[in-house]
C-alpha cells in the first residue's frame, strides 16, 4: 500500500441537511437520523416523487461581505461556503493568495439549473421561446453568469492554480478527487480544493428522474422510502447539499504542521460504455474500476475496514452494485461491512461522492460504521455483509467508497487512516 507518498486530507467544508461540518453530520448519521422529508422549495403536487433530502439554508461565510452574497445564486453559495470552510479548516484561509492552490470541483449540473431558470423567466414573462433575443434579455433576469462557476470562485477569493470543472454525474466528486491526488503527486500544484455540490430539487430533475420511475413514490412514508439493498425498495430519492476538501501532499502537509484527516491511497474509475441511465448487466466494467483502486492502493479487498456502497435504492442500481462487489470481494464481500448512507442523506447527484467521502472520514476519525437505515428485509441478490439500522463500533484503517453516474461512470476511492 503506498505510504509516504500519499496525499492527505487536511480540511473538509461541507453542507447537509444533517450537518454544516464534519462532526455534526457524523453524528446525525451514526445516530441513523433521516434528512428526508415532503419538499418544501417549489410546488411538488402533481411530481410523481414529492420527497426530497433539502438544504433549506446556506451559511454565509463571515469573510464574504452580505452584498457580495446575495449576488451570487444559490449553488454558488453553496460552492463558496464548502470551499472557505474547508481553507479555514485547514489553517490555509489566510495563506491562499500565497500558495499555488488547484480548484477540481464537480459541478456539472450548474448550466442546466440556469437555463431552467431561464425558461421558467420566459415562460413568465410570456416570451416565446423560439425568439433568439429572449435569451439575452432574460439573461439578467434569471441570473446566468458568464463565466463557468470554478473561474467565478477562483477570481472571488484570489486562487490562481490551476482550476477545472468535472462533469461524472454522480460520480464527480471521486473523480474530482482522484484528479486533485493525481495534480499533487505529480507537483503541478502544492495544495489542491476537490469536491463536489449540488442542489437538484428542481421542478426539470423532479420531473425528468420522476417520469424516468427512478425516484421513490413512498410519499406517505418519507423518512422510509429510500431503501438500498432492501426488497422492498423503490427508487433513490433526491437529496442535496456538497463537500469539498484540501488535498496536500504528505510532505507539505508535515512542513506546515497540518492534521490529516485521512490519506486518500487509492483510486479507480471506469466506463461501462452501455447505456446512458440503465446499469450494465455486465459486471466486469465497473469491477474494473474497483480493481483499479484496489491495486492503486496495494491492498486486498479483505483489508478494507468498511465499504461505503454508491447504492441508491434503485431496484436495478442495488443489485448490479452487489454483483461487483461480490465479483471483485470474493470470499470478503461476506466480511467487509457495506452500508449505504443515502438512505439517511438521500441521493445528492453531483455532490453525491464527495458527500460519501466525507461520510468516509467521519467514520475513520468516529472508529464507527454508519447505517442503511429502513434495511429491514434484505434481498437476496444483494448478499453483503450489511450494517442495517443502527451504527456499529469498528476498528477502522482502510476505508472504501464507490460511486457509479449515470453514463456508466464507475468509480471507487480508497482513504486511510493517519494515526
Amino acid at each position: 500500500m503506498n505510504g509516504s507518498n500519499g496525499v492527505w486530507i487536511t480540511g473538509v467544508g461541507l453542507a447537509s441537511p444533517l450537518g454544516y461540518d464534519l462532526a455534526q453530520f457524523t453524528e446525525s448519521l451514526l445516530a441513523g437520523r433521516c434528512a428526508i422529508q415532503r419538499v418544501t422549495k417549489m410546488q411538488i403536487e402533481g411530481h410523481p416523487s414529492q420527497i426530497a433530502a433539502e438544504l433549506k439554508h446556506i451559511p454565509r461565510p463571515t469573510e464574504l461581505d452580505e452584498t457580495f452574497w446575495q449576488s451570487c445564486a444559490p449553488l454558488e453559495q453553496l460552492a463558496l461556503w464548502c470551499v472557505v470552510r474547508a481553507l479555514q479548516e485547514a489553517d490555509l484561509w489566510r495563506q491562499r493568495e500565497a500558495i499555488r492552490i488547484g480548484v477540481v470541483l464537480g459541478l456539472g449540473a450548474e448550466w442546466p439549473y440556469f437555463w431552467e431558470r431561464a425558461w421558467f423567466a420566459w415562460e413568465h414573462e410570456r416570451i416565446a421561446p423560439h425568439r433568439p433575443a429572449a435569451l439575452v434579455v432574460q439573461r439578467q433576469n434569471a441570473r446566468i453568469p458568464q463565466a463557468p462557476l470554478v473561474h467565478r470562485i477562483c477570481d472571488r477569493l484570489g486562487i490562481r492554480g490551476p482550476r477545472l470543472t468535472v462533469a461524472a454525474a454522480c460520480a464527480s466528486g471521486n473523480y474530482a478527487l482522484g484528479l486533485a491526488r493525481q495534480w499533487i503527486r505529480s507537483a503541478r500544484v502544492e495544495v489542491c480544493l476537490a469536491g463536489g455540490c449540488d442542489l437538484p430539487v428542481t421542478p426539470l430533475s423532479m420531473s425528468c428522474f420522476g417520469n424516468l420511475r427512478a425516484l421513490s413514490r413512498r410519499n406517505d412514508n418519507p423518512q422510509g422510502a429510500c431503501r438500498p439493498f432492501d426488497r422492498q425498495r423503490d427508487g433513490f430519492v433526491m437529496g442535496e447539499g456538497g463537500a469539498v476538501f484540501v488535498l496536500e501532499s504528505e510532505q507539505h502537509a508535515r512542513r506546515r504542521g497540518a492534521a490529516p484527516l485521512a490519506a486518500i491511497v487509492g483510486f479507480g474509475a471506469s466506463s461501462d460504455a452501455s447505456h446512458l441511465v440503465i446499469p450494465s448487466n455486465d459486471p466486469h466494467p465497473t469491477a474494473e474500476a474497483l480493481r483499479r483502486a484496489l491495486a492503486d492502493a496495494r491492498i486486498a479487498p479483505d483489508e478494507i475496514d468498511y465499504l461505503n456502497a454508491h447504492a441508491p435504492g434503485t431496484p436495478a442500481g442495488d443489485r448490479c452494485e452487489a454483483r461487483v462487489i461480490q465479483l471483485v470481494f470474493q470470499e470478503a464481500a461476506k466480511r467487509v461491512p457495506v452500508s449505504s448512507t443515502k438512505s439517511m442523506t438521500g441521493h445528492g447527484v453531483t455532490a453525491a461522492s464527495a458527500l460519501e467521502a466525507a461520510v468516509c472520514i467521519g467514520a475513520l476519525r468516529a472508529q464507527a460504521i454508519p447505517p442503511t437505515i429502513n434495511l429491514e428485509d434484505p434481498d437476496p441478490e444483494c448478499d453483503l455483509c450489511h450494517v442495517p439500522r443502527q451504527a456499529r463500533p469498528a476498528k477502522l484503517r482502510i476505508v472504501a467508497s464507490n460511486s457509479f453516474g449515470f453514463g456508466g461512470n464507475n468509480t471507487m476511492l480508497i482513504l486511510r487512516r493517519v494515526a
